[in-house]
């Protein structure tokens, strides 16, 4: 595999360079100073994963890694955040652009688990099987339209105004209808009831908003009765609510996204529910693996849909501490009232924490019930 580091020594050390050659023979990196630096490398030559400072002299990180995603776009990206970032969530320039979000200062062994789960992930989603699989529905559902406005919004300006967000969820109607139904139900109502777009995006702060508007959109599919429509997406807000609990603020946004979609392979026809018993010789794809791979042609960012591919089985993801990927699994199985993975929990350290998540996933199921 070859690496292309982008920054300083002191945000990536030497001795960072000395462990990847330790590896062996098919590990090569290569340093580069500054932004430009790193977009003339690769476009002379491929590389494999880009790992960037979060400060450079020339560009910003994420317009650097837009710049590469355009380039190179099999290129894995890597942007490395300070460490007193970990108390806020990454600028969402850069969660749109970054494959993997690591702390400084950079443990080599956490790089190196980035790095092959990332490896891991990427052969999943490039199955012949699963590609067949999905290229034989004839009707995918559609992006949701609503929702990427808006992130495209506050990616352009991230401190976007409250005015331009509800004009923008005024434009759809039935949208609106339902953040308005949403913010004055028992999981989000503290207070007076709202009427007003403007007061619903204040209460309820952005990342709350979003994940409103995107569940409003995402299962609003015409297959499903009201019925499963309001029981799917009460499901899906409560483990989003549930996730966003179990991670850092650095983080927490993106747990609470990719639990809020963990089951949108469920929408899918001719896909395998994977919380119930597998039949022999069913070889339909599972709905976590195929909700990952419709994530990934809307281009959600990739430490959601790698939650959402390994939801069932984190493990896989050859992370040996608890992200995403961890909370989505831990979410979505005790909302739905499936088994979690305890040995994984006792890899990552989580275990003794187990008792405390069910008592608040009990109570989320709870406010389910009243909403």
């Amino acid at each position: 595999m070859r690496i292309l580091l982008v920054g300083d020594e002191a945000s990536l050390p030497a001795d960072l360079i000395d462990y990847i050659g330790d590896l062996g023979d098919e590990w090569q990196v290569q340093r580069v100073a500054d932004g430009n630096g790193a977009i003339a490398t690769i476009a002379s030559s491929p590389v494999d994963a880009v790992i960037t400072a979060p400060h450079l002299p020339d560009l910003t990180a994420a317009t650097l890694l837009g710049q590469i995603r355009t380039l190179r776009p099999e290129t894995i990206r890597i942007a490395l955040i300070d460490a007193d970032s970990s108390t806020r969530p990454p600028p969402a320039r850069i969660i749109g652009v970054a494959h993997r979000f690591l702390p400084l200062p950079l443990s080599p062994e956490v790089l190196l688990d980035a790095l092959t789960s990332l490896e891991e992930l990427r052969e999943l989603l490039d199955s012949p099987h699963l590609r067949t699989s999905i290229g034989r529905i004839e009707k995918l559902p559609s992006p949701p339209h609503l929702y990427l406005s808006l992130k495209h919004a506050l990616e352009e300006d991230e401190n976007c105004d409250t005015a331009r967000i509800a004009d923008l969820i005024a434009g759809d109607p039935g949208v609106a209808a339902k953040v308005l139904q949403l913010s004055n139900s028992a999981f989000f109502n503290t207070g007076r009831s709202i009427t007003d777009l403007r007061a619903a995006v204040t209460r309820l702060g952005l990342s709350t908003l979003r994940d409103l508007v995107l569940a409003s959109e995402v299962f609003s599919g015409q297959s499903l009765s009201n019925a499963e429509r309001n029981a799917l997406q009460m499901r899906a807000l409560a483990a989003s609510r549930m996730a966003g609990k179990l991670l850092p603020a650095s983080s927490a946004d993106l747990g609470a996204t990719a639990a809020l979609l963990a089951d949108i392979g469920l929408l899918l026809p001719g896909v395998r529910n994977e919380r119930e018993p597998q039949v022999a010789g069913d070889d339909r794809p599972g709905h976590a693996e195929a909700g990952a791979y419709l994530l990934g042609l809307w281009g959600l960012p990739m430490p959601i849909i790698e939650a959402v591919a390994f939801q069932m089985q984190p493990q896989r993801s050859n992370l040996r501490s608890f992200w995403v990927t961890g909370a989505v699994h831990v979410a979505t199985a005790l909302v739905s009232g499936a088994a979690v993975n305890e040995e994984y929990l006792a890899k990552v350290g989580m275990l003794p924490k187990l008792d405390a998540w069910r008592e608040q996933a009990a109570a989320l199921s709870g406010l389910a019930l009243e909403a």
